[in-house]
């Protein structure tokens, strides 16, 4: 959280696109996550004009920040598009990074957003402010709901993913399995 807000205090008035690989379970880089990440990467440099880039291989999990000229909501809806069309999109997480001040264009919210997170959402999302990170503002990613997207599904079912996590309704060995066998589809095309 800090290098975001570092970034965007850096680059006003451009957006932050936050790339993270972490796949299922206790290990966070392997050679699975690897290939999500480089898929993700190049994803991005041919989807944004990227004005810059900055890439971290860590134990803890692969992350990209990465900036563009394009308006915050301009890019989440790119970001989606990618997570929603890729072959490796539902392994890798596309955050558009915001700070609550910042104006940003809203769609009407869709019925999956529930009427109190509208409001809310309606409320950080829409004041005036600068689009660098005052103090006390902190920097959170752009829900696919504030923009009227449907939440992205779970891996194994149709459920929204976050219930499906919240609820631990599958076992980390479950979506492992899957992970694996996704990426290893995307390998052999």
């Amino acid at each position: 959280m800090e290098r975001q807000r570092e970034l965007l205090s850096a680059h006003p008035g451009i957006s932050l696109i936050c790339l993270t690989v972490q796949p299922p379970g206790p290990v966070k880089r392997n050679g699975l996550s690897l290939v999500v990440a480089e898929a993700g990467v190049k994803a991005v440099r041919e989807s944004f004009r990227v004005e810059f880039e900055e890439l971290r291989d860590l134990e803890t999990g692969y992350e990209g920040f990465f900036m563009t000229a394009l308006s915050p909501s301009e890019a989440k809806r790119i970001a989606c598009q990618i997570e929603d069309t890729h072959p490796l999109g539902r392994l890798m997480d596309l955050d558009v990074i915001v700070v609550a001040g910042a104006a940003v264009e809203l769609r009407p919210y869709s019925a999956a957003a529930s009427p109190e997170r509208s409001r809310r959402a309606k409320r950080e999302w829409t004041r005036p402010g600068s689009s660098c990170c005052p103090a006390g503002n902190m920097p959170h990613p752009l829900g696919r709901e504030e923009l009227g997207l449907e939440p992205r599904k779970c891996l194994l079912c149709d459920r929204p993913a976050r219930e499906c996590m919240r609820t631990r309704i599958h076992t980390t060995e479950e979506l492992l399995e899957k992970y694996k066998e996704i990426v290893d589809l995307y390998l052999k095309s």
